[in-house]
Order: structure tokens, then sequence, then C-alpha cells
């Protein structure tokens, strides 16, 4: 019997998936990859233990993107026999990852162990922070193969590094070294390639080290301050606060300050 796509694994608040197939790098193939992807980070969102997740991949590459023999054969989760099939294939297929994703009130971190292409580099920029190899390469390179980026790559690529990059990166469709995203702010830290996952995990760690509750309203208030006014933002600032205020996760913080011990947090 094969290996699971997707592997899932809890460390005390954080969750840890991980894409499973080292012999394509992690490229995602089939319906069955997408959902196992998305069921992964909508279980991880329904578990109230869980503070943040971190989405990574096993052996040399975070993933390869798409299924580019999919697309020549139109057997995949790409093209089929008409345009109005094709769109409706991406719909019901891969863009149900970036939507759980976006969708997501845990905090997301990629530990991008090697190179994140197409498909690979838009899920690592839907993450709220980005680890990465020193030997990581990143690229939008949908117009490489003659495509567009079909799984939201320009909605999440302008956010992160800002509309002349994104326009740069999904233009040309050019490679960039781990060294450029980082300059760029496409990834928050190197990390040599052996050591990734452990310092994705050590900033996971200070994420899960707070109120569970008040990580998940700021997490939801960082979301919708994206597309929202500033007034319409204040308003559900005001809301998410009446909330945290009366939890006691928000008075043990009080109370550990002022009798100057470090706070237990229970998530209550």
């Amino acid at each position: 019997m094969s290996e699971p796509f997707v592997l899932y694994e809890r460390r005390g608040r954080i969750a840890i998936v991980t894409m499973n197939r080292p012999d394509t790098r992690n490229a995602i193939l089939s319906f069955e990859d997408c959902e196992a992807l998305v069921d992964a980070l909508r279980g991880a969102e329904a578990d109230p233990e869980v503070s943040v997740l971190i989405l990574t991949g096993s052996g040399s590459a975070f993933s390869a993107g798409g299924d580019l023999r999919g697309m020549r054969d139109r057997n995949g989760i790409g093209p089929l026999a008409t345009p109005a099939d094709t769109r409706a294939n991406y719909r019901r297929g891969v863009q149900k990852i970036p939507l759980a994703l976006a969708d997501l009130e845990i905090a997301t971190i990629a530990a991008v162990n090697g190179h994140a292409i197409g498909l690979g580099c838009d899920l690592a920029a839907l993450c709220d922070m980005r680890v990465a190899s020193e030997k990581a390469k990143f690229a939008a390179s949908f117009v490489k193969v003659g495509i567009v980026p079909g799984d939201g790559g320009a909605w999440v690529l302008p956010r992160a590094v800002g509309p002349s990059r994104a326009a740069e990166m999904i233009l040309t469709g050019d490679a960039y070294t781990a060294q450029e995203a980082l300059a760029m702010g496409l990834v928050n830290r190197l990390a040599a390639p052996e050591d990734v996952l452990t310092e994705a995990l050590a900033l996971a760690e200070r994420v899960a080290a707070n109120p569970p509750r008040s990580v998940r309203l700021a997490k939801r208030l960082l979301r919708e301050a994206q597309h929202s006014r500033l007034a319409d933002v204040l308003e559900l600032s005001a809301a998410f606060q009446a909330l945290s205020h009366e939890t006691a996760d928000h008075r043990e913080a009080l109370d550990a300050f002022f009798e100057s011990r470090p706070p237990v947090f229970t998530g209550a």
C-alpha cells in the first residue's frame, strides 16, 4: 500500500502537515491529493488545542507544484476536453487548497525545506510566515509553460512581496534564490537545510505560547484587514477585543504580570 500524500502530526499546540511524495518532489497530482491537504488543514482548524500549523514537504523539495504530465494528457487536475470543463476542474480541485489556507484562523508557517515552484510557491506565500532552506528556490513559473496562476497566486503574491515584485515574479516566471526571496520579503528567515523544521518549530512555539483564542482572533483580524477599510477593521477589532477581555487567559495574563510570574494559559 502506498504512503498517504499528507502526513499529520501534533506537537502540543502545533500541527505539522507534511506533503509526502518525495519521488515527485511533492507535486499535487490528483483530486485525492487536494482533498487530503484540505482535510488536514480543516482538521487542524477544528482542533481547539491547535494554535499553529506548519506546512512542509518531505525529501528535497517543498512542492514542485502541479502535474505537467496531467496537463499534457488532459487527465488530471488541470485542463480537460473543453474550457468549461477545465474551469470547473480548477474550482472543484486545486482552488480549494488556497481557499482553505486563507480561511484558517490558526497561524500558519511554511517550512520551505526545498524548491517551491508554481503552486508550491503560492502555497508557501499563502502561509502567514515562511522559514526557508538556504538552498530553496521560489518561482511563480506558470508563464514558462504557457499558463497563468490558477491557484490564487495573483492575489497572494502582491500581498507577500508588493505589486511590483509580484509582477516581476509572475510575468517573468523566473526562479529566485532563498537569499533573493529573503531580500524581497517573501520569507521571514533562512536556515540550513537540516534545520528548517527546527527553526519553524521554534517560531511556532513563540506563537503557541500565547493565549489560543487571542491568537486566532488576531489572525482573523490580519486576514480581514487585507480587504477592508480602516473603519471596518476598527469595528471588528472592538468586537474581538470585547470577546478577548472576557477570557480567563486575559485575566491570567494580567495576574501573572502583576505577580511577576510566567502566565499559564489554558485556552479558556
